[in-house]
């Protein structure tokens, strides 16, 4: 007897928690939704003296982190005591009162934020070396590699809570009261502000600790999505959501703006001005595809109580094929210009943004996400449970090579996708 197809209106959930699936099969920690840690981001309308100020503190702030970093490998060179961030942190004051006018206009907590920036790095990468994950050793930062600030909310840094009914401002050491274009509230305890330059324009990032969340109503049925390249996600309903490709609409102009960059000479005005076109393209399609991102996450948290989704791993699908040495010298085909279009397609399609966004929206409205391994769901029938490759018979059809059942391919794998999340709640209630 067939396996009924399961629907969407099987099962809803409270709107108490927000939860995903850890890969290692344990129980995900529940999320509460009585405050939840948000950063809010504004424009920045600093005047000309500001906007060098801002310039000349990322400058001396990157050049404090390529000191310390110097001195880490130094250390490490000679074969002395290692170089930790307590030790670095302490040589800030002689720093300070060695070059006052240079790092003494700047607030102390910004600089030692700098040097903490390297001790992460360097943590991350023992972290990774002990996992056996490519290491990626911390770099000296060049200009165009550090372009933000961070600051402690009170220490050389201040937002006003009750801001000037036209005008708000942010108060930063050796800056000054910069302009802010404020364009809804901010809510919570400000934590951190950090100043950081994007495509030529400054924002300014608040970092706030109990922003109250805002739960919906529960009501909404469980829904299964499943990502893709034709479409950007199919859900367990049958709906497609498009995908923008965002990067391909404007790849004209950048390839444009990219030829006109490499014909002009280094170290010259007009390079800086190219240079500053390529930026602002890329900047446009970033803010683009995180539009879209947002506008999809919103549709679906407000229409469910329980999303499912496929626990992608974008970095392992979008790596380049290993070479395959033919034993005379050389290499034999190994598929990879087919690879690369496929991997600037899952980048341009932007799933790790969306499911960021994604879960911290449900966070904040008290649903559920859920992420489930993704093996095999594109190939498992929803009807009779048969899996095997030849039942995709192409990207868009799905039929089962045992039952006959036939469905569009995606709406079959989200469906699955559905299957496996309901089942793994059950799993983690009992």
């Amino acid at each position: 007897m067939d396996k009924p197809v399961l629907t969407t209106r099987q099962r809803t959930l409270p709107v108490t928690a927000a939860t995903r699936s850890r890969p290692d099969g344990q129980r995900p920690a529940a999320i509460g939704t009585v405050a939840v840690r948000r950063s809010y981001k504004f424009l920045l309308r600093p005047t000309k003296k500001q906007e060098a100020a801002l310039t000349a503190c990322l400058d001396d702030t990157r050049q404090l982190y390529n000191a310390a970093l110097e001195e880490r490998r130094e250390a490490w060179r000679m074969g002395r005591q290692r170089v930790t961030f307590y030790s670095q942190d302490a040589q800030l004051k002689e720093i300070r009162a060695a070059d006052p006018e240079r790092y003494g206009r700047w607030s102390f907590t910004c600089e030692r934020a700098a040097v903490r920036r390297l001790d992460r790095a360097f943590q991350g990468f023992f972290r990774r070396v002990k996992a056996g994950d490519r290491p990626g050793y911390p770099r000296f930062k060049g200009h165009g590699w550090w372009d933000s600030v961070e600051w402690p909310a009170g220490n050389g840094a201040r937002w006003d809570s009750v801001p000037h009914p036209k005008v708000t401002r942010v108060y930063l050491q050796g800056i000054g009261h910069v302009r802010v274009h404020q364009h809804r509230p901010v809510k919570g305890r400000v934590k951190t502000i950090t100043a950081k330059r994007e495509a030529g324009r400054w924002f300014v990032v608040l970092s706030c600790d109990g922003v109250p969340a805002e739960p919906l109503a529960p009501g909404g049925p469980a829904v299964g999505i499943d990502m893709g390249v034709a479409s950007f996600l199919t859900t367990s309903a049958g709906a497609h959501a498009p995908n923008p490709r965002c990067l391909m609409a404007s790849a004209e102009r950048l390839a444009e703006a990219q030829q006109d960059l490499a014909r002009k000479k280094r170290g010259s005005k007009r390079r800086k001005e190219a240079v500053a076109r390529v930026v602002r393209l890329h900047g446009k399609v970033r803010r683009q595809r995180l539009d879209h991102a947002h506008k999809i996450a919103l549709k679906l948290v407000r229409a469910h109580d329980l999303i499912v989704h496929e626990d992608l791993q974008v970095a392992s699908m979008s790596r380049r094929p290993k070479p395959r040495p033919d034993g005379d010298g050389g290499y034999s085909p190994n598929g990879g210009a087919a690879k690369a279009s496929l991997n600037k397609s899952i980048h341009d399609a932007g799933w790790g943004i969306f499911l960021r966004v994604l879960s911290a929206k449900a966070e904040s409205a008290g649903r559920t996400v859920i992420a489930v391994n993704p093996r095999h769901t594109s190939q498992l029938c929803a009807r009779c449970g048969h899996t095997a490759a030849g039942n995709r018979a192409s990207q868009a059809e799905f039929r089962c090579l045992a039952c006959g059942h036939q469905a569009h391919a995606d709406v079959n794998a989200a469906i699955n996708i559905l299957r496996a999340g309901l089942a793994l709640q059950e799993a983690l209630a009992s």
